[in-house]
C-alpha cells in the first residue's frame, strides 16, 4: 500500500471528540479535536446527539488533504441514541451519571436475580447502564418506541451514520447490562420485561469486524475517500488497552486520569457473584479474553486538589520536594466517595499521621502513595479470585510523573511501564482499522514502551506493611462518620 496511505482512529468522548491518523510506517501524522456541550440541568445529565455528529463531521473533514484508507470507531459506553425513520433523535441522550432510571433498576433487581445476572452479564445492575434507562424512557412516553427505527450507543451510532450498517461491538454491548458476554448476544428476557424490541437494537460483532465503505453522500460531504474503509472498534477503555498493547492475562493499564480506571486482562470472568457485588465488570477482550475494570474516584483529582488548593505549585516541582524513602502517613483517598470494592458514594477521605515534623513534599508523596494503595487493594482482591498480574502500563496524565510510576512500582511489587505516546485510545482503534484492511498485523504496534519502572525490594516491604495498616483505614473512618 502507498507509504502516503493514512489510517484513523476516530475517538468519541463524553465531552469532544478526536481523530488522530496515523501513517503506513504506524508514524502520528495529524489530529483534530471538537468539544460539543454536556447538558448539566436539575440533575440530569445529556449529550446533544446533533451536536456529537456535527464534531464528527467536522474533524473527519479536516482530514480530507490525507488520503484515509481506514478509520476504526471507539467511544464511551451506556449512553445511547434513538432515532426515527428518518435518522432523527426522538428521546434524549443520557449520560451514565444521569439519575433517571433508579426506580426501574431497582424493580429490574427485584425481578431477576441480581447475582445470576451478574454471571451473564458481567456485570452488577445499576443506573449507570442502558437497560434501565431505556426501561424508564419507555414507561415515560411507549410512543418514542413506537416510532423508533433503531436503538445504538455511541460507537454503532457513528457507525451507522457513515456507513449505514448497525454493527455493535462486544466490549460496548456489555456496557449496557443486557448482553450475554459469553454467549455474546442480547439477553431477551431482559429485553422483553423492559418492553423493548431487540430488532431495534445493532448486531453484536467482534471487535474490529469491518461495517462497510463510507455513504457516498457523507465521502462528498466531507470531502472523504469514496472508497473509505469504516470498522467498528470498541468502548475507549478496550480501546486503550489495544493502543497501550496490554493484551493478555496477567497484565494490567492503569489510566490515571482524572478518575483512575485499572482495566485487568483476565482469561475468564469469575463464577463468584461476590466480585460483582463488589463493583468490577467484565467485558470482552481480544483473542476471547476479557477486561476487569478496577475503577477509584481518586487519581489524578487528588493530585489536583493539592495542588490548587494547598501547594499552589505545578506537578513537576512537586515531584522535586518529595523524600526518597516511603513516608509514615497513611491516606485514604476518598475524596469522592470510594469505587471498588467498596461502592460506597459516602466514604470519607483521610490523611493520618501528622505531625509538625511533616512537609508540603510528605504530605504530597503520600497522596500518591494512597491513591496506589487503593489500587493496589484492589490487586490484592483479585488476587485473592484467581486474578495474578505480572505488570501493569500506565497511561493517562498521571503517566507524567516518573516519583509516582517509581511509587506504584514498588508498591505493587511489579513492573510499571510508561509509554513513548499519549494518543493510546485513538492508537488503539487505528490498529483495528489497519489490521482489518490487511496494512498491518498483529505484531504493529503505534505507541512503544518508553521506561519501566522495578520495584525496590526494600520499599516494597516497607510499604507492604504499611498497607496492612491502611486496609484497616476504611472501615474505622466509616466507623467514625456514622455518628454524625
Amino acid at each position: 500500500m502507498d507509504q502516503k496511505t493514512y489510517i484513523g482512529g476516530l475517538d468519541i468522548g463524553t465531552t469532544g471528540c478526536k481523530i488522530v491518523l496515523f501513517d503506513a510506517n504506524g508514524d502520528e501524522a495529524f489530529t483534530a479535536y471538537r468539544e460539543y456541550e454536556v447538558k448539566r440541568d436539575r440533575g440530569l445529565h445529556e449529550v446533544d446527539i446533533p451536536a456529537v455528529w456535527a464534531a464528527v463531521k467536522a474533524v473527519l473533514a479536516a482530514c480530507a488533504p490525507y488520503p484515509t484508507a481506514a478509520i476504526g470507531v471507539t467511544s464511551f459506553g451506556e449512553s445511547f441514541v434513538i432515532l426515527d425513520e428518518h435518522d432523527h433523535p426522538l428521546a434524549p441522550t443520557m449520560l451514565y451519571t444521569d439519575p433517571r432510571g433508579r426506580a426501574e433498576c431497582a424493580e429490574l433487581c427485584a425481578h431477576f436475580d441480581p447475582a445470576t445476572l451478574a454471571l451473564r452479564t458481567g456485570t452488577t445492575l445499576h443506573e449507570m447502564y442502558s437497560l434501565p434507562k431505556l426501561m424508564y424512557l419507555n414507561r415515560q412516553d411507549p410512543t418514542v418506541f413506537a416510532r423508533a427505527k433503531c436503538i445504538l450507543l455511541m460507537q454503532d451510532f457513528v457507525t451507522y451514520m457513515l456507513t449505514g450498517a448497525r454493527l455493535i461491538d462486544h466490549s460496548l454491548a456489555a456496557r449496557t447490562a443486557a448482553f450475554d458476554i459469553r454467549k455474546k448476544g442480547w439477553i431477551e428476557e431482559l429485553y422483553a420485561y423492559a418492553g423493548i424490541d431487540t430488532r431495534l437494537l445493532s448486531t453484536p460483532v467482534p471487535t474490529g469486524t469491518v461495517a462497510g465503505t463510507i455513504k457516498p453522500a457523507v465521502s462528498a460531504e466531507l470531502g472523504l475517500p469514496p472508497d473509505l474503509t469504516v470498522v467498528v472498534g470498541c468502548q475507549d477503555q478496550i480501546a486503550a488497552l489495544i493502543g497501550a498493547s496490554v493484551l493478555s492475562p496477567g497484565e494490567a493499564m492503569d489510566g490515571i486520569g482524572t478518575v483512575e480506571c485499572v482495566p485487568i486482562v483476565v482469561d475468564e470472568p469469575p463464577t463468584d457473584p461476590a466480585v460483582y457485588a463488589a463493583g468490577y465488570s467484565f467485558v470482552p477482550h481480544l483473542g476471547g479474553n476479557y477486561a476487569c475494570y478496577v475503577l477509584s474516584y481518586a487519581g489524578g483529582a487528588t493530585l489536583k486538589w493539592f495542588r490548587d488548593q494547598i501547594s499552589h505549585i505545578d506537578y513537576a516541582e512537586m515531584d522535586k520536594s518529595v523524600p526518597a524513602a516511603p513516608t509514615d502517613l497513611l491516606v485514604l483517598p476518598h475524596f469522592a466517595g470510594a469505587a471498588t470494592p467498596y461502592m460506597d458514594s459516602s466514604a470519607r477521605a483521610a490523611i493520618l499521621g501528622l505531625t509538625f515534623e511533616h512537609t508540603q513534599g510528605d504530605i504530597y508523596k503520600a497522596l500518591m502513595e494512597g491513591t496506589s494503595y487503593e489500587i493496589y487493594h484492589n490487586l490484592v482482591e483479585m488476587e485473592q479470585h484467581g486474578y495474578t498480574l505480572d505488570a501493569v502500563t500506565a497511561t493517562g496524565g498521571g503517566a507524567n510523573s516518573p516519583v509516582w510510576l517509581q511509587i506504584k512500582a514498588d508498591i505493587f511489587g511489579i513492573p510499571v511501564r510508561s509509554l513513548s505516546g499519549t494518543q493510546i485510545g485513538a492508537a488503539g482503534t487505528a490498529l483495528l482499522a489497519g489490521r482489518a484492511i490487511g496494512l498491518w498485523d498483529d505484531s504493529t504496534r503505534l505507541i512503544s514502551e518508553k521506561t519501566t519502572y522495578y520495584p525496590d525490594p526494600a520499599r516494597h516491604e516497607t510499604y507492604r506493611k504499611h498497607y496492612a495498616t491502611y486496609r484497616h483505614i476504611y472501615p474505622a473512618v466509616k466507623e467514625v462518620f456514622a455518628h454524625e
